[in-house]
């Protein structure tokens, strides 16, 4: 089995750029009911993971950061805390899963380093579930 079958792309995914805000990143985060996204650079390449705590953590740790003022912040400027490794299209299904037992998904780049969508750890656990289903029938 490939990779790609279990393949959410990128235009189906909520990603942000590097050098959007963190205003923009609590909105969409809060819009979507997402604690986590995928970060891009300019180039589209795979740029790291902002999780709901990297939010919290920047706005505890600067001093008078407030809701209104996070249109100032670069999310480059944001120390991501929790990396969730990207694997390659190329990949081994094995690769992907030991990464989904840590991470809620996988970010899937190119031979480039593309970013190129995610495999969430929920369609892994769907397939699993009906292979069982199948099995016991």
């Amino acid at each position: 089995m490939n990779i790609a079958f279990f393949l959410i792309p990128k235009k189906d995914v909520v990603y942000l750029n590097i050098n959007a805000t963190m205003r923009q990143a609590l909105e969409r985060m809060e819009y979507h009911g997402y604690s986590a996204v995928p970060l891009i650079d300019s180039k589209g390449h795979y740029a790291g993971t902002l999780t709901e705590g990297d939010l919290l953590w920047k706005l505890k740790n600067t001093p008078n950061l407030t809701f209104s003022n996070t249109e100032k912040i670069l999310l480059s400027e944001i120390e991501q805390r929790t990396q969730n490794t990207p694997v390659s299209i190329n990949a081994r299904i094995d690769d992907l899963i030991s990464r989904a037992i840590q991470q809620n998904f996988v970010p899937v780049i190119d031979d480039q380093g593309v970013f190129i969508g995610i495999v969430r750890r929920r369609e892994i656990i769907e397939y699993c579930a009906s292979l069982l289903n199948n099995q016991n029938k």
